[in-house]
């Protein structure tokens, strides 16, 4: 068992704050929905210390999306794959490069060190080393402690745990479901990828990294469809891997459509998600996208996911869920465990529950508010980076994704 941590509060009153914090390091090196859920407490650290310099460890889709974009980060360091941070646990170390790289971060002199990528094992010992004169973060029961600690487990709400990270610096949360901030380059970016028609439009979002979490293309179809025969044009998503599958799902629409998969950058998706006037999806990255940029949608999850991935605010974020927990090849319980079958956990999630929610949020129109769906299963100041990330320390490279 890990040592005794310091129990966690969401006051800034609750434990002792640094006198002085002007340097901030968070490290939260993943994807795109990782991201969306550690934004309310990213606007916690800058309302709490709004002159300190926010630097995110992180990677180089971080840096393209977030350099010079208005909002809590003010630059954005790529760290470099090692063992258990953005590599497997068995990659052989490259302890140059590592070692390079901490060099030149340490001499941000950093006030305050975060650790918000998982339970620390591999991460609290590189957090550590970065000569914060204060580190916080989450622990298992394998990992060593920082200054302050939030034992960590792992079926909690991913929004909730982080808030509760940063309250142990004495971070106050303001916003439980901050905006991320769309420019008129986002838009210029989504009308360099495409053309799309003067007409409502809803996207479909077939892919997601774990297969257990794709719901049937078919059915992603036949909700297209019925969208589409009420006035709806459609854009298919998808990663350039998930190519195969969005041009399946676009052979079974027989309506207008433009499949963007691999064609559209993630800039332009923030663009195109603000112009929607509704997303179908799986739980993956443009889902959550979704809830930080105002964007209704309805989501297909998986019943253990959306304990992690469920946001703070419902609003106009609808959620459908499975609950099988057994695999539906073997029947292995997969709460606990995985079994090796990459098959669907969701598809017994119907068309008419998702068909029914859509057409809710198709018909409230764009903002508003609209009771819950009838028959659905559940539905549940500063400027930001700047180029000083690439100038001031180091380079590496990063994967962008979408999930």
């Amino acid at each position: 068992m890990p040592p005794p941590s310091t129990p966690s509060r969401l006051s800034a009153g609750a434990l002792a704050a640094l006198p002085t914090v002007r340097r901030i390091a968070v490290l939260r090196p993943n994807a795109i929905g990782d991201f969306v859920f550690a934004l309310p407490a990213l606007h916690a650290l800058r309302a709490s210390w709004p002159q300190a310099r926010i630097t995110l460890l992180g990677r180089e889709w971080h840096r393209e999306l977030l350099t010079g974009r208005p909002g809590p980060v003010d630059e954005v360091v790529v760290v470099p794959a090692m063992p258990g941070i953005g590599a497997p646990e068995d990659t052989p170390p490259d302890t140059p490069r590592t070692d390079d790289f901490l060099r030149a971060v340490r001499q941000a002199r950093f006030d305050l060190a975060i650790q918000l990528y998982g339970g620390g094992r591999y991460t609290n010992p590189f957090v550590a080393s970065l000569g914060a004169a204060l580190t916080v973060g989450m622990q298992a029961d394998d990992a060593p402690p920082l200054d302050r600690n939030l034992p960590y487990e792992r079926w909690r709400n991913e929004r909730l745990r982080l808030l509760e990270v940063v309250g142990l610096a004495g971070a106050t949360p303001r916003e439980l479901n901050p905006r991320l901030a769309v420019t008129a380059q986002d838009h210029a970016v989504l009308n360099d990828a495409t053309a799309l028609p003067h007409q409502p439009i809803v996207v479909l979002q077939p892919g997601a990294t774990d297969e257990r979490r794709r719901w049937p293309v078919e059915r992603f179809a036949a909700v297209g469809r019925a969208l589409a025969e009420a006035g709806a044009f459609l854009v298919i998503n998808g990663s350039e891997a998930e190519r195969p599958l969005t041009a399946q799902l676009a052979s079974m629409l027989a309506v207008p459509h433009v499949d963007l998969a691999g064609r559209l950058p993630l800039a332009g998706l923030l663009a195109l998600l603000q112009r929607a006037r509704l997303l179908v999806s799986n739980d993956t990255g443009p889902l959550h996208l979704a809830s930080a940029l105002g964007c209704p949608s309805v989501g297909i999850y998986w019943a253990m996911n959306i304990i992690t991935a469920a946001p703070l605010v419902q609003g106009r974020q609808r959620a459908i869920l499975s609950m099988r927990l057994m695999c539906p090849v073997c029947g292995v319980e997969n709460v606990r465990q995985r079994c090796p079958h990459q098959v669907s956990f969701v598809d017994d999630v119907g068309v008419d529950e998702v068909q029914v929610a859509a057409m809710a949020e198709w018909h409230a129109g764009p903002g508003g508010h609209t009771a819950p769906a009838p028959h659905a299963r559940h539905d549940t100041t500063r400027a930001g980076a700047t180029p000083a990330a690439g100038a001031e320390l180091l380079d590496a490279q990063g994967v962008a994704d979408q999930t």
